[in-house]
C-alpha cells in the first residue's frame, strides 16, 4: 500500500453540529468500497484516483504529536472522508493503534464506516467509553443485498453490517446506522424504508439518521450517472437524473416528504432516534468531554 505525506492527522472542527464531534482524523486516503454515490470523489476534496487506498505515512507518530499539543479534550470523528476500516487495516492496523492514542489521551471516538471490521475493536471501544463518548455509525442505504451490491459493490453486505450492528450492541456499544444516501427512483420506497427500520431495531441499533436523497456535484456527477446505467442496464436512470435534477447539488427524492412521515413513525414505534441532537445527547449522556453550545 502506497504511502502519502502529511502534516497533521487531527484537525479541530469549525462547528460541532455533526454528531457533536470536536476534531476530524483522516488515516486513509481512498476507498476500495466503489459506491456509485461517493460524494468524496468531487473535485473540491483533489483526491485523485479515488478508489486507491493509501495510508498516510508516520501517522501514527503524528497523531500522537497532535493530541498530546490538544489542551481540550473531544470527540474524534474519523471515516468522513475515507473508510477507516478499508480491507488493508485488516493487516496494517492503523485504525486499531489510532483508536489506542485516542484512548490513552483521554479522547471520545465517532466512527462512521460500511465495514464488519468494527466488531475488531469493540474492546478498545469500550475502554474509551469508560472515560469519553464513543459512537459507531454504520451505513446502510438497503438492505437487499442484491441491490446494495450493485450501488456500492465492493463494500460488506447490508446483511453482514446489520450483524455488526448487533455484535457491537451486545458488547455494549453506542451504534445505529446512517441511512444516506436514499437514491430517488431506487431506493426510496415506503417499504424498503421501513423494512431497514424494523431490521436496524432487531439489530439493536439506537438510532438512524436519514438523508432522503443524494448529492452530485462536479467531479462524482458523472461518475455516478454512468455507473447507474452501467449497474441497472435499459432502466435509462442517468438520464432520468439529468432530467429531473440538472445540476442541483443535493437531489431530494420526490417522495422526501412521505419518507420523512413513514419513517420517523416508525422510529417512534421501535424506540430509534433520529434527530441529530438527540443521538448527540444520547452518546454523550454522562461523559461531557468538551462544550456542546449547540445544545
Amino acid at each position: 500500500m502506497e504511502l502519502v505525506a502529511a502534516k497533521t492527522i487531527l484537525q479541530r472542527n469549525k462547528s460541532l453540529g455533526w454528531f457533536g464531534c470536536e476534531y476530524n482524523m483522516n488515516i486513509y486516503r481512498g476507498c476500495c468500497h466503489g459506491c456509485l454515490y461517493c460524494d468524496s470523489r468531487s473535485d473540491c476534496y483533489h483526491l485523485e484516483d479515488f478508489d486507491r487506498v493509501r495510508a498516510k505515512k508516520d501517522a501514527l507518530r503524528i497523531l500522537r504529536d497532535d493530541l498530546a499539543r490538544k489542551a481540550v479534550k473531544g470527540v474524534v470523528a474519523t471515516g468522513a472522508m475515507s473508510d477507516p476500516y478499508n480491507p488493508f487495516e485488516a493487516q496494517h492496523l492503523l485504525t486499531r493503534n489510532a483508536l489506542s492514542l485516542l484512548d490513552a489521551y483521554g479522547f471520545g471516538v465517532a466512527i462512521a464506516t460500511k465495514s464488519a471490521l468494527v466488531c475488531r475493536d469493540a474492546d478498545i471501544l469500550r475502554d474509551i467509553a469508560v472515560h469519553s463518548p464513543v459512537l459507531c455509525k454504520i451505513t446502510l442505504t438497503t438492505v437487499d443485498d442484491a441491490l446494495a451490491a450493485k450501488v456500492e459493490p465492493g463494500a460488506p453486505s447490508p446483511t453482514r453490517r446489520l450483524a455488526a450492528c448487533e455484535e457491537l450492541a451486545n458488547q455494549g456499544v453506542f451504534c445505529g446506522f446512517l441511512l444516506m444516501p436514499v437514491l430517488p427512483f431506487i431506493e426510496d420506497d415506503e417499504a424498503a424504508v421501513l423494512a431497514l427500520v424494523r431490521r436496524a431495531a432487531a439489530a439493536g441499533a439506537r438510532f438512524i439518521y436519514p438523508s432522503f436523497g443524494v448529492t452530485m456535484r462536479a467531479g462524482q456527477r458523472e461518475y455516478f450517472l454512468q455507473g447507474l446505467d452501467a449497474a441497472f442496464p435499459g432502466e435509462g436512470y442517468g438520464q432520468r437524473y439529468r432530467s429531473h435534477f440538472g445540476n442541483r447539488y443535493f437531489c431530494a427524492s420526490p417522495n422526501a416528504r412521505q419518507l420523512w412521515q413513514a419513517f420517523s413513525q416508525a422510529c417512534a414505534e421501535t424506540g430509534l432516534l433520529h434527530e441529530m441532537l438527540d443521538i448527540v445527547r444520547a452518546y454523550r449522556q454522562g461523559r461531557q468531554t468538551g462544550q456542546l453550545s449547540f445544545l
